[in-house]
């Protein structure tokens, strides 16, 4: 029996102090393109959700219309996070104040996921929930808390989401 391979998958999700298309986050969204491209070729790079725009700032998410997505798979913890503590992703990442509000609940999660799955919106906001509810766990994880690679199972129900109370 051959081992399964697995990769590491992240999604985070923002909620935006005003509309993409505003003055206020437009070195945000100018940003996208670039920063989407420095990933795209970034060692340990799989895979990133997009729509037809290119990125996923257009994918619901959660039921609230504020919130953007962004999700992507890595070979691991380690080529993730060289990615996002280096170059133009770390500038963004410093302003982010400026674009998104501060939310008072898990908004990144991490799972492994099989070589080769690409996880839905739908296994992201289940993740997100379920780190919210449980905190990190195998199945839900953070980089500051991670786990080794490997399947997970859930640790126990998780409610589903409300719209009024996604950032309670």
């Amino acid at each position: 029996m051959t081992p399964t391979t697995y990769e590491l998958a992240q999604v985070n999700i923002a909620r935006l102090q005003a509309p993409l298309d505003s003055p206020r986050l437009q070195d945000f969204v100018d940003a996208l393109d670039p920063v989407n491209a420095v990933a795209d070729r970034s060692p340990g790079f799989v895979w990133r959700l997009q729509s037809d725009s290119g990125n996923a700032t257009d994918i619901p998410v959660l039921g609230d219309e504020w919130l953007i997505i962004n999700m992507s798979v890595w070979r691991d913890t380690d080529a993730l996070t060289a990615f996002m503590y280096q170059g133009q992703h770390r500038e963004l990442l410093a302003r982010r104040r400026e674009w998104f509000e501060r939310l008072s609940k898990a908004a990144t999660a991490l799972w492994w996921v099989p070589a080769g799955h690409h996880p839905t919106v739908a296994e992201a906001e289940e993740r997100i929930l379920h780190l919210r509810a449980h905190g990190p766990t195998p199945y839900a994880f953070t980089l500051r808390t991670s786990f080794p690679a490997g399947p997970a199972e859930p640790t126990g129900p998780t409610e589903p989401a409300q719209p009024d109370a996604v950032l309670s």
